[in-house]
């Protein structure tokens, strides 16, 4: 498989990030949620257009209620439609799983309790995947304190907000397991994750590491970066401002990202 973004050619879309990663420093998502209770398809499309105009580098489709794979199917035919950037299914379980996407984060909640949400949705989902041909991220996936639906329906032990060493340690693990990223959030509207925790994961970790959560300003961005994100994910500020102003206060955000990112460059090995 290959994909075109504004005239470059990749093989994968794994391929992209880590490239545009050890290229720019530090990159932007746009989480949309296919919920037709939240937004329409149509919705979803015009926030993600806005969302590209305003510099983001991929759309990720998830949410922790989604339950019926037609609207993720629509959602994703309908972005299509307005946006070059790579879409990434951010599955929130096995509905949430569509060939239209560009690839699929394979994602293992490691801190939930239920052996379902480590391995059993996993493994329901893996011959829908193998037999779509849709590419497959593997990420480790942690929720940090409060935790907010993601880790009310995950069933999550939370990580303690004042002890990243054991949020590192579980990331580390995910690594020498051979995941190919970590996703660290603290739930969906929730209060942004405390640095420290991304710090330490950077300082031991050789994979990309992901942030999402409670960011609503460059300030919140720009903490984050500089404690060694690789990818900042926004949602809830995305579906509650964009439409209202086209992107203006978001394109201050990821340029923050952007100027930052630029003295955290890494060198990643694809794996």
């Amino acid at each position: 498989m290959v994909i075109l973004v504004k005239n470059e050619k990749y093989k994968t879309t794994y391929e992209y990030l880590i490239e545009k990663i050890n290229k720019e420093g530090a990159l932007h998502f746009c989480l949309i949620d296919p919920d037709p209770l939240r937004q329409s398809p149509k919705r979803a499309a015009k926030m993600a257009y806005c969302a590209e105009e305003s510099g983001t580098d991929g759309i990720l489709i998830g949410g922790s209620t989604v339950f019926d794979q037609v609207y993720v199917e629509k959602t994703i035919d309908e972005i299509k439609k307005k946006v070059e950037v790579p879409i990434i299914i951010f599955p929130g379980g096995i509905a949430n799983v569509s060939q239209k996407a560009d690839a699929v984060f394979f994602m293992s909640l490691l801190n939930s309790e239920d052996p379902y949400f480590i391995i059993g949705q996993q493994a329901l989902g893996s011959y829908m995947i193998k037999s779509a041909g849709i590419e497959y991220i593997s990420m480790g996936y942690l929720i940090i304190e409060p935790g907010a639906s993601a880790g009310w329906i995950g069933n999550a032990r939370l990580l303690p907000r004042n002890k990243p060493k054991l949020t590192a340690a579980y990331s580390l693990a995910a690594e020498m397991f051979g995941f190919q990223m970590i996703y660290l959030e603290a739930g969906s509207g929730g209060d942004a994750i405390p640095p420290e925790h991304i710090s330490l994961c950077s300082q031991i970790l050789s994979i990309p590491i992901i942030a999402g959560g409670g960011i609503e300003t460059k300030e919140d961005a720009r903490e984050l970066v500089n404690a060694g994100a690789d990818i900042v994910v926004m949602g809830t500020f995305i579906e509650k401002n964009i439409l209202k102003d086209n992107g203006s206060t978001l394109a201050p955000i990821i340029n923050e990202i952007k100027e930052t990112g630029k003295y955290n460059k890494k060198n990643y090995k694809k794996k």
